[in-house]
Order: structure tokens, then C-alpha cells, then sequence
């Protein structure tokens, strides 16, 4: 019996190694930096130095970047899949719908580092905003990779 794969699995298995880069390793590794300097950032409170400067250049390429990612995912993967009904089940869905999710936290970073949302708020606030981001994206991150993982079949109607 062969084993099914998610479209988020199968978009990083194809085109190796450049689709693992393009919508896994460059996300992520961004991601991670700006969770690494944020914690450095709030234990030390030093909202001026080199650090935060990383952080603020990180969190806005991986905000433009990921709308990139997203509107082209969108457009050839899941406006093409929900028309044919290619779905492959619940996992399937999870996987993709959470990976995409990732904008709404990815793009609020970069915005609030743009100074396009939260001008009125202290550094502080923006800082603990800007922190709640990331975490909000490692978490939905987290269960696309978990779902992703899945064979999709597990969650299919047995006939």
C-alpha cells in the first residue's frame, strides 16, 4: 500500500532542494531569528542596539517575503485545488489552510515595524505585540509541519 502525501509535503519534497528553501528554510530561519533577538531584546530591554535592528530588517523582508509566498501559493495551489476538488482529506487542508495562516502574524510584524499599525503604542507595547506575532506564527508553523507530515489517509472516509 502506497502512502499518500499532503500538497504542504509535496510541494517541499518537488524541485529539490529549492522548494524546501523558498517556502520552508527561508521562512523559518528569518522566523527563528527574530525569535532568538526578540527574547534577548525583552530580558535585556535594550530597544536601540544591534540586536533590534536584526530583528526589525528580519521581521520586515520575512513579512514581504511570506506575502509573496503566499499570494503565489494561493493562486496556483489553493484557488486550483478547491475548484477541482483535489483536497486529500483533513490533513490535508490543515496542513496548507495553517502554513498560509502564517501571514497574518509574518505581515503584522513587518507593519509594525514599518510603523504602518501600532504608532501610538510605547516601544515596549510594540515590542510585546511584535513578540506575540512570532510566537502566533512558530505555533501555526508548527502544526502545518505536524499535519503536513501526516499521511492524509488517516483522516479519509473508508468506503
Amino acid at each position: 500500500m502506497e502512502k499518500m502525501m499532503t500538497h504542504y509535503m509535496e510541494l517541499l519534497a518537488t524541485n529539490q532542494p529549492w522548494n524546501l528553501i523558498l517556502f520552508m528554510a527561508i521562512p523559518v530561519i528569518l522566523a527563528e531569528t527574530i525569535a532568538i533577538t526578540e527574547l534577548a531584546i525583552l530580558f535585556t530591554r535594550n530597544l536601540t542596539g544591534g540586536l533590534r535592528k536584526l530583528n526589525k530588517i528580519a521581521s520586515i523582508i520575512v513579512g514581504l517575503y511570506f506575502s509573496g509566498v503566499f499570494v503565489y501559493l494561493f493562486i496556483n495551489a489553493v484557488i486550483p485545488l478547491t475548484m477541482n476538488g483535489e483536497w486529500r482529506g483533513f490533513a490535508d487542508v490543515v496542513a496548507v489552510g495553517f502554513y498560509l495562516s502564517g501571514i497574518v502574524p509574518l505581515l503584522g510584524m513587518a507593519l509594525l515595524d514599518m510603523g504602518v499599525i501600532g504608532r501610538k503604542r510605547t516601544e515596549l507595547a510594540r515590542l510585546k505585540l511584535h513578540a506575540t506575532f512570532i510566537g502566533i506564527f512558530l505555533v501555526v508553523a508548527h502544526i502545518a509541519m505536524i499535519f503536513g507530515m501526516l499521511d492524509p489517509s488517516l483522516f479519509m472516509m473508508q468506503m
